[in-house]
Parts: structure tokens; C-alpha cells; sequence
């Protein structure tokens, strides 16, 4: 015996829920790779240095940063040099061990280029004769690597470089700590 059972349909309905998130998260997807590229692309990050003339056409050592590293000397020797430096009027940004662990003679100081004016400076306060190395650096700061054979700065360090008349220097930007207002968390 045999009954007839009406028999269910297919479901014809299709689920849209699937491709409607798919095509969802995809828009995503191409929205942060276009916000993420233009990011990169017209980044908004403020100048490493700024072009300026130079009153009197001298650069001062109030107008270079300078990066003291320890390439080989004993400990504490750029730290030191630093302090020398500070005194003298270079903004000292970093005292650090040489960040890619060569070991120097005697002393190297690297910057933009080899005939750029900071570089000069910092190599007034020398006593002894530094390797000068061009690195093509944008932001103009100074790194100064003091080695196993440094001694000394001079008593008296160059006080400053002449540029040429009329001439532009890119001059790193410098930030100065700001005090924190009373009673406020500097976290």
C-alpha cells in the first residue's frame, strides 16, 4: 500500500546573505588598501629639515642635531663627547653604541654629504682627523662615532662654518621639550 505524499518542492530561493557579505567585506578590503596607499603616498608627516638662509651666512652649533655613538671606545666615552657637545651648543639627539655594530679606528662623523656644512662643524671639534663620510641622509643630522684610538675634542671647538652668500641650508628640525602643565598625566 502506497500513499501519495505530495512531494516538497525544491527551494527555489536563492540566499543572498552570502555574496551581499562577501561583496561587503570586499569593499572593505579595497577601501583600506586605497586609504592605506594614499597614506602612504601623500604622507603628511612634517619635514625632516627646513631651508633656510643664515643670518650672517654662518652655521652655529645651536642648528645641528648630532648622534654620539660608541664605536669601539671604552664606556662612557660618547656619552662624554655628548656632554662636551651640549655644552658647546649641538643638540644631541641620540648617545647610543654605533647602531650597526662597526667597530671604528679612530673617530667618524657622517651626515648629507662630505662637504656639508654641519658635517664640518662637528668636525671642528676634533682633534684628531675623522673619517667624513657622505650618506645622502634627508634629515641633516650628524652622527658622530668616536672609536678605540680617540683622545680628545679641542679645548676649543670651530664656533662656526661659513656657507656661501645667498645660499639655503636645510637645517634639521629641532623639538624642544615642552613642560608638562601641573597636575596633568604626561601618559
Amino acid at each position: 500500500m502506497t500513499a501519495i505524499h505530495p512531494q516538497p518542492r525544491p527551494h527555489s530561493r536563492i540566499h543572498w546573505r552570502t555574496p551581499i557579505t562577501m561583496v561587503v567585506l570586499l569593499g572593505i578590503l579595497v577601501g583600506g588598501a586605497w586609504w592605506g596607499w594614499n597614506s602612504l603616498i601623500d604622507s603628511s608627516a612634517e619635514p625632516t629639515c627646513v631651508e633656510q638662509k643664515l643670518p650672517n651666512n654662518r652655521l652655529v652649533p645651536k642648528q645641528v642635531v648630532v648622534n654620539v655613538y660608541n664605536g669601539g671606545a671604552k664606556a662612557g666615552t660618547a656619552a662624554a663627547v655628548a656632554e662636551v657637545l651640549t655644552k658647546r651648543g649641538f643638540h644631541v639627539a641620540k648617545i647610543a653604541n654605533e647602531p650597526k655594530g662597526d667597530k671604528i679606528d679612530v673617530v667618524s662623523v657622517r651626515g648629507a654629504a662630505e662637504n656639508s656644512p654641519e658635517l664640518l662643524l662637528v668636525a671642528g671639534q676634533l682633534r684628531q682627523k675623522a673619517l667624513i663620510e657622505g650618506d645622502g641622509r634627508t634629515d641633516h643630522t650628524v652622527d658622530l662615532v668616536v672609536g678605540r684610538g680617540y683622545t680628545a675634542l679641542k679645548p676649543k671647538g670651530l664656533a662656526s662654518v661659513t656657507v656661501p652668500p645667498d645660499s639655503t641650508v636645510c637645517l634639521p628640525v629641532i623639538h624642544t621639550p615642552q613642560p608638562i602643565p601641573s597636575g596633568q598625566n604626561p601618559n
